[in-house]
């Protein structure tokens, strides 16, 4: 896909940082640039879909259809092939074989499939994300661990939630703003976030900067207490320091997060890692993981918590220039 990020900057959907942000992502993580920048929240996978399908002149795969592939068409192809080419095939039209490709025009592959499968082969375009994890549910093709990502969530094509339980949602989060506004101490704030961070996630952890360190301050299913680390670049929070962005994916086996792995004792195929500022400073970061299990799709919700637990420091500092004044 050369060329693919001159074209994106071009496109008006990217700048040159995060291009620079997304680049230094693959040297460390690796992965297709679309997908470090998808990862990154600096594109939606809609949104990338549609510019590929642009880029390449060749038709988009949709998602949902991808996830409920029926099993004459998906034995069109074997795992074995499929993983050879990386495709996967969707729908059986007369003679013509609708296939959902990384690389669409790659003519010479579609020659080779057309010849193993008998069909004319239809090239569609889909994102590295969504293949490898489609290929996964459909041939039980296991991803490498860094794939592993924000596709991963439960019911992820089912319907959204009855409008019954998004207002009992709605109604809880604002019964918790007003316990974050009503907080008289910094200690108050993490006891509060992690309460509710513990609603989505089964472990959660505040950590702060010190100098270069990363610091652990209080944990919820976690014992963070005592807990030290250097804030290299390469390291889950060296990463969002740097891009004062958060970071969802895996918790990769590099060097730079071998201590924070052998604390919490097991490297989770997702986890989240969100930085909680005042004003444009990163006052501390929020940790949650399901352990062994992807994070619930819900996870939005601790977004929005570490929004809220901004404010509640603010709103303590002001507090106490007003009592010291």
């Amino acid at each position: 896909m050369a060329g693919i990020g001159e074209a994106l900057f071009k496109s008006g959907l990217v700048t040159k940082e995060h291009l620079r942000l997304a680049l230094e992502r693959q040297v460390v993580f690796g992965g297709r640039v679309g997908t470090n920048l998808v990862e990154l929240g600096i594109l939606k996978e809609d949104d990338f879909l549609k510019f590929l399908s642009g880029f390449h002149k060749v038709p988009m795969a949709d998602p949902a259809t991808l996830m409920n592939i029926d099993a004459e068409v998906l034995a069109s192809i074997n795992a074995k092939t499929a993983e050879k080419y990386k495709v996967l095939p969707f729908k059986k039209d007369k003679n013509r074989l609708h296939v959902a490709m990384l690389d669409p025009k790659n003519f010479q592959a579609i020659q080779e499939l057309s010849f193993i499968t008998g069909f004319d082969i239809v090239p569609y375009v889909t994102a590295e994300l969504r293949l490898l994890y489609c290929m996964e549910r459909a041939y039980g093709l296991k991803r490498d661990l860094r794939f592993i990502s924000i596709l991963d969530r439960p019911d992820e094509t089912a319907a959204k939630k009855p409008e019954e339980k998004e207002e009992m949602m709605a109604e809880h989060l604002a019964k918790v703003k007003e316990q974050f506004a009503s907080v008289t101490d910094r200690e108050e704030v993490a006891g509060l976030l992690l309460a509710e961070s513990r609603r989505v996630a089964k472990r959660a952890a505040l950590f702060i900067i010190k100098g270069h360190e990363i610091a652990g301050w209080s944990g919820k299913g976690i014992d963070v207490h005592g807990f030290k680390t250097d804030a290299a670049p390469e390291s889950i929070f060296g990463d969002v320091i740097a891009r004062k962005a958060y970071y969802r994916g895996p918790l990769l086996q590099v060097g730079a997060n071998s201590e924070f792995i052998e604390l919490i004792g097991n490297a989770p195929a997702d986890c989240i890692l969100i930085p909680v500022f005042i004003r444009d400073r990163i006052t501390c970061m929020l940790y949650a993981d399901n352990v062994r299990d992807v994070l619930d799709s819900n996870i939005n919700y601790i977004s929005k918590l570490t929004n809220i637990a901004s404010l509640a420091f603010e709103i303590i500092i002001v507090r106490k220039k007003i009592q010291e004044s």
